[in-house]
This record gives structure tokens, sequence and C-alpha cells, in this order.
């Protein structure tokens, strides 16, 4: 006869990132996110600081979520672009969807969004993880046209989609009746009418 498994002793562990993002935005919405501890965020998840960092490894890396996971679907997506489809038409497809959002995740996006766009502690941090994104365009735009992707083109067309997208973050969390999506296929389709 088998004995049945003995239940570790200790805290429970934590089976996601999704329930650590949520407790944290809970603490960053009341206290701030200067305020706000790595301690206290592990307090409220029921687990220790160490466990914390197996999933994020900074604090600063709390709000961006599985930002690096996001940034291998956008690759694929980049990758699933028939070659004869011009740059322009691939690229505002896959912007526009990289930045489609469920009903459901439309205010955990919106706090998201905002707390990355507003505060100061997050800039430098938020930098780098906006360099990786353009990194994706840019890496597309370069072997389409067979260049490198830090050549000007490739560079420009990564700078620029991110220009066009923090704008339409900007608009979208200043009118939140708008359609995120709307936003960005307007803005997308007034930046080509700008440049052509």
């Amino acid at each position: 006869m088998n004995a049945p498994p003995s239940r570790s002793l200790g805290r429970p562990s934590v089976t996601d990132h999704a329930t650590i993002e949520h407790a944290a935005f809970q603490l960053f919405e009341r206290q701030g996110f200067e305020e706000t501890t790595l301690e206290q965020i592990a307090d409220a998840v029921g687990v220790g600081r160490r466990t914390l960092f197996r999933y994020f490894p900074s604090k600063n890396d709390i709000p961006w979520g599985q930002f690096d996971e996001s940034l291998r679907g956008f690759r694929q997506q980049f990758d699933q672009i028939p070659a004869d489809m011009p740059l322009a038409d691939a690229v505002h497809r896959c912007v526009v969807d990289f930045n489609r959002f469920d009903d459901v995740a439309l205010d955990q996006h919106r706090f998201r969004m905002r707390l990355l766009l507003t505060t100061p502690a997050l800039q430098a941090h938020s930098a780098l993880k906006y360099e990786a994104w353009r990194g994706v365009i840019a890496e597309f735009i370069a072997t389409r046209l067979g260049l490198a992707p830090d050549d000007a083109v490739p560079r420009l067309v990564g700078h620029v989609s991110l220009a066009q997208s923090v704008a339409a973050y900007e608009q979208w969390l200043g009118d939140p009746d708008r359609s995120l999506t709307q936003i960005l296929e307007a803005n997308l389709a007034a930046l080509r009418d700008y440049l052509c």
C-alpha cells in the first residue's frame, strides 16, 4: 500500500506571473510604484523574495509582465508575413496585432501602460524594453531589404513605429472611450499619408 504524498511545509508556490502582477498592481495603485517594496509584493502573494526573482528579475520588470515572451510572438508574426506583402503593410499589421488585447485584459493593460508611461523611475528600464521591441521591427526590415538591423532604414522604421505606438497609447489613456486598435489604425494611416 502506498502512502499518500505528503504536502511540503512552507509557503505555497506561486504558479504564474499573473498572480504576482495582480498583487503588485494593487499595491502600486494604492501606494505608488516607488513606495512599494518587493517585500510587500512577496507578502501580498504569500511567497518569499527569492520566489519573486524566479518570475521577475527586478521590481521594474513587474509592470512589463511577460514582455519578453510577447516579443517572441511579435517576431513570429513578422516571420509569417508573406514575402510579397509591402513593408509598410507588414509593419502596420504586426504593430496593430501586437497591441490587440481582449476586453477582459484592457483595464489591467490600461493601468500597466499608465504606470509605464508616467512613472519616472521606470523610464530607464522602459528604454531597454523599447529597444528590444524596435529591434524586432528593425530585424524584419533589414532581412527584407538585405541590410543590417542597425542600418539607417531598419532602425528608423523601428523608431517611428515605437513613436507612433506610444502616441496611440497616450491618446488611449487620455480618452478611455476610444478603442486602442482604432487609434493605432488611424495613426498608422495618418503616418503613411504624411510620408507618401
